[in-house]
Protein backbone atom coordinates (compact mmCIF):
# COMPACT_ATOMS: atom_id res chain seq x y z
CA UNK A 1 0.00 0.00 0.00
CA UNK A 2 1.96 3.47 -1.28
CA UNK A 3 -1.03 5.93 -0.56
CA UNK A 4 -3.09 4.81 3.01
CA UNK A 5 -6.11 6.05 3.62
CA UNK A 6 -7.12 7.17 6.92
CA UNK A 7 -9.11 3.86 8.25
CA UNK A 8 -5.58 2.13 7.41
CA UNK A 9 -3.35 4.53 8.76
CA UNK A 10 -5.88 3.90 11.92
CA UNK A 11 -5.63 0.66 11.97
CA UNK A 12 -1.96 0.02 11.42
CA UNK A 13 -1.43 2.52 14.20
CA UNK A 14 -3.74 0.76 16.51
CA UNK A 15 -2.33 -2.26 15.79
CA UNK A 16 1.17 -1.15 16.36
CA UNK A 17 0.22 -0.66 19.75
CA UNK A 18 -0.34 -4.17 20.81
CA UNK A 19 2.51 -5.37 22.96
CA UNK A 20 4.78 -8.29 22.38
CA UNK A 21 3.08 -11.49 23.53
CA UNK A 22 -0.39 -10.13 23.37
CA UNK A 23 -3.66 -10.59 21.33
CA UNK A 24 -6.58 -8.22 20.14
CA UNK A 25 -9.54 -9.05 17.89
CA UNK A 26 -10.47 -7.78 14.71
CA UNK A 27 -13.30 -6.31 16.17
CA UNK A 28 -11.46 -5.06 19.12
CA UNK A 29 -9.36 -2.75 16.79
CA UNK A 30 -12.22 -1.49 14.88
CA UNK A 31 -14.02 -0.57 18.46
CA UNK A 32 -10.42 1.19 19.70
CA UNK A 33 -10.88 3.22 16.06
CA UNK A 34 -14.06 4.10 16.93
CA UNK A 35 -15.37 2.16 13.49
CA UNK A 36 -17.75 -0.18 14.61
CA UNK A 37 -18.53 -2.98 13.02
CA UNK A 38 -15.57 -3.04 10.92
CA UNK A 39 -13.99 -6.13 11.77
CA UNK A 40 -13.54 -7.71 8.40
CA UNK A 41 -11.94 -4.44 7.00
CA UNK A 42 -9.42 -4.39 9.39
CA UNK A 43 -8.72 -7.51 8.13
CA UNK A 44 -8.32 -6.47 4.68
CA UNK A 45 -6.40 -3.56 5.49
CA UNK A 46 -3.57 -6.42 7.33
CA UNK A 47 -3.70 -8.68 4.43
CA UNK A 48 -2.53 -5.47 2.49
CA UNK A 49 0.20 -5.40 4.19
CA UNK A 50 3.44 -5.87 2.40
CA UNK A 51 6.15 -8.27 4.18
CA UNK A 52 7.87 -8.23 6.16
CA UNK A 53 6.59 -5.14 8.11
CA UNK A 54 7.15 -3.59 11.42
CA UNK A 55 3.99 -4.04 12.28
CA UNK A 56 2.66 -6.98 14.52
CA UNK A 57 -0.46 -7.47 12.34
CA UNK A 58 0.29 -11.64 13.85
CA UNK A 59 -0.91 -10.32 17.19
CA UNK A 60 -4.73 -9.75 15.57
CA UNK A 61 -6.81 -13.26 15.36
CA UNK A 62 -10.72 -13.72 15.08
CA UNK A 63 -13.60 -13.00 17.47
CA UNK A 64 -12.94 -16.78 18.72
CA UNK A 65 -9.35 -16.05 19.30
CA UNK A 66 -7.93 -18.00 16.40
CA UNK A 67 -5.70 -17.45 13.57
CA UNK A 68 -8.57 -17.22 10.62
CA UNK A 69 -6.82 -20.26 8.39
CA UNK A 70 -7.52 -20.01 4.81
CA UNK A 71 -5.96 -20.79 1.23
CA UNK A 72 -6.65 -16.99 0.10
CA UNK A 73 -4.17 -16.12 2.40
CA UNK A 74 -1.64 -17.20 0.92
CA UNK A 75 0.53 -19.18 3.41
CA UNK A 76 0.21 -16.22 6.03
CA UNK A 77 -1.81 -17.96 7.85
CA UNK A 78 1.19 -20.57 8.77
CA UNK A 79 3.69 -17.62 9.69
CA UNK A 80 1.11 -16.11 11.93
CA UNK A 81 1.12 -19.45 13.95
CA UNK A 82 4.88 -19.61 13.77
CA UNK A 83 5.05 -15.86 15.13
CA UNK A 84 2.66 -16.33 18.21
CA UNK A 85 4.28 -18.85 19.43
CA UNK A 86 7.52 -17.49 19.19
CA UNK A 87 6.17 -14.89 21.39
CA UNK A 88 4.86 -18.00 23.36
CA UNK A 89 1.54 -17.45 22.78
CA UNK A 90 0.17 -21.23 22.82
CA UNK A 91 -1.97 -22.06 19.59
CA UNK A 92 -3.28 -25.23 18.39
Amino acid sequence: MNQRDPFDIRVLQTVSLIPFGKLATYGQIAEFINAFGSARQVGWTLSRLSLPTEVPWHRVVNAKGKISMSLAREGTDWMQLELLRSEGIPVN
